[in-house]
């Protein structure tokens, strides 16, 4: 399988992987990897045959009530894990103890929340990253270049404006798949 997305990613769509490419072979067992831009539905098959060609294992969460037969064990086999979202629970502690009780987890997710252009990014991904004491890794979706850049692992601080400005950098000048997006 991994040469077939190999042959796709790299011969058939011409996308190149960058940066921190070896982050899986670098004993990095829990992180919390975001991707940006978020601007179209094709974003998730570039992750998914990017994940294949770097050869690791990556989750991501969603409610309780898609993890349910049939359609659940399709989900869970790509790496979902399945969590409560009613609006009691505490859904970055929920999260963070997922990083807890096991051995490997690196959650994938999009912390702009959507594929529309937004100002600022929602947060809760910073916070599961302290709360858990697991590092952030960035990864860019850029079409205009047709690459995947990806960062060395940043563990946040208590300057959470830094922090930010930090990320928000890393990105900058990125083009997404819809660019007015971005």
């Amino acid at each position: 399988m991994r040469w077939l997305a190999r042959f796709i990613y790299f011969k058939l769509l011409g996308w190149k992987a960058v940066g921190n490419i070896n982050f899986s072979q670098n004993s990095i067992k829990k992180a919390v990897i975001i991707a940006v831009p978020h601007t179209s539905w094709h974003d998730f098959y570039i992750g998914i045959l990017l994940r294949s060609v770097l050869n690791i294992k990556t989750n991501f969460v969603g409610k309780k009530e898609l993890f349910v037969f049939p359609i659940g064990w399709f989900f869970r086999a790509l790496g979902g894990a399945p969590i409560n979202r009613q609006s009691n629970e505490n859904k970055v502690e929920a999260i963070a103890k997922l990083f807890n009780d096991r051995e490997e987890f690196r959650m994938a997710l999009a912390p702009e929340g959507t594929r529309k252009k937004v100002e600022e990014w929602r947060t809760g991904f910073y916070y599961i990253a302290k709360e858990a004491n697991v590092p952030i890794i960035m990864f860019t979706l850029d079409f205009e270049n047709k690459q995947n850049k990806i960062s060395e692992p940043f563990y946040p601080t208590n300057d959470t404006k830094a922090d930010f400005e930090f990320m928000y950098n890393f990105y900058k000048g990125v083009k997404g798949k819809v660019p007015e997006y971005s």
